[in-house]
């Protein structure tokens, strides 16, 4: 009756992590006198709710400026030390937009969450970048933060991915001083440069309803502002791995708010204190949609993984597919791996009953993992 976590990424399409740890959780509540249940985010869609599940905390609430430009709802939490934890999805996410496109979008409502956590004392902020909906290289965010951008007339250019192309004189003295006294770290789980063929624009343009010329003209743009940042601030972006996250919003944290980027996965690790969680547990028990060679390289089972095979702790993975063989997964540390699938179906049949076929397979685990503890 030993010490079980329970560390599952969501089941796009199907499940979220939260559902996902919860029904694992249930059906393991008989095998252990304790669980921890830790759902999974690697700084897109869900943050909030992971940070706010395994370590508890505040929710503050307000109206910002969405990614059009009209106000929507959003929301950052406090945790217990004092962080603030930011998911930009929520002020300016693909979520947030009716009609996409990255030209006209921005990331002004993400720099008021920023601004709102600073007025409320937070001296260290962790942002999750994923699921944008924008391509401003951050000059949005930058701009609620009191950053000036200018065109050659001296006006005030679009605070957007096609506004940038106007763009000839930063003007940063104005930026809140106390992004100087904090620590930011930036949450992603992509290693796109700030440009070029593996930028930005380029790679994920396209899902947020840019075509191959608007595309073009996005990476020249940004490009151009990548220039312009190595001018004045001496930061060359297009040198730091994951600085094209979330349409250049990772390069514009680093440049004007002295941020860090970080692995998704890594923080969130980091920030529940797994390495110690580790120390007393049995199993852990870890999943996602679909079990691929991907899943062994910087996601969400390889860092658990990892970490798990240093403390000697067996490793489990519940999946809607397997599809890396028994010999590769545990020379990565895994002990073995299970398709929550109970009979052959099609993906969507799949998704309709994951909940279903989630909750069968868990208690089949149980089971075993019973008459283990015999």
């Amino acid at each position: 009756m030993g010490h079980v976590i329970i560390a599952i990424d969501s089941f796009k399409g199907s499940l979220s992590s939260l559902e996902a740890c919860q029904i694992v959780t249930k059906a393991m509540e008989s095998t252990s006198n304790k669980i921890t249940m830790i759902p999974i985010a690697d700084g897109g869609e869900g943050t909030l709710e992971a940070f706010y599940t395994a370590l508890g905390g505040t929710q503050h609430y307000q109206t910002v400026t969405g990614p059009n430009g009209q106000p929507v709802q959003a929301s950052f939490i406090i945790l217990p030390d004092g962080t603030g934890v930011i998911e930009m999805a929520q002020a300016s996410g693909i979520m947030q937009v009716t009609e996409l496109n990255p030209w006209n979008t921005t990331t002004f409502g993400t720099g008021e969450l920023i601004l709102s956590a600073l007025n409320a004392g937070c001296k260290r902020l962790i942002l999750g970048i994923g699921g944008s909906a924008t391509n401003d290289g951050g000059i949005g965010m930058a701009a609620a933060l009191g950053a000036k951008f200018y065109n050659s007339a001296g006006e005030g250019i679009s605070l957007t991915g096609g506004g940038i192309g106007e763009l000839t004189r930063l003007e940063l003295k104005g930026l809140d001083p106390r992004l100087a006294t904090i620590e930011v770290i930036i949450a992603c789980d992509v290693t796109n440069p700030f440009y070029g063929p593996e930028g930005a624009s380029v790679i994920y343009g396209p899902q947020k309803g840019a075509d191959s010329a608007m595309v073009q003209l996005l990476d020249a743009n940004l490009k151009h502002l990548a220039e312009l940042i190595h001018q004045e601030i001496g930061i060359n972006l297009q040198s730091l791995p994951g600085s094209g996250a979330a349409g250049g919003l990772g390069g514009g944290l680093v440049a004007f708010a002295g941020g860090r980027l970080q692995s998704g996965i890594e923080l969130l690790l980091q920030v529940v204190s797994f390495d110690q969680l580790l120390e007393t547990a049995e199993l852990v028990i870890t999943g996602e949609g679909a079990f691929d060679s991907q899943s062994l390289y910087g996601k969400v089972v390889a860092g658990i993984a990892k970490k798990a095979k240093a403390a000697v702790v067996p490793v489990v993975v519940l999946s809607g597919a397997v599809l890396v063989e028994k010999k590769i997964y545990q020379e990565a540390g895994i002990s073995a791996a299970f398709s929550i699938n109970t009979r052959p179906m099609s993906l969507l049949e799949a998704k309709e009953n994951a909940v279903e076929n989630l909750r069968q397979v868990a208690d089949s685990l149980a089971a075993l993992w019973n008459l283990k503890s015999r």
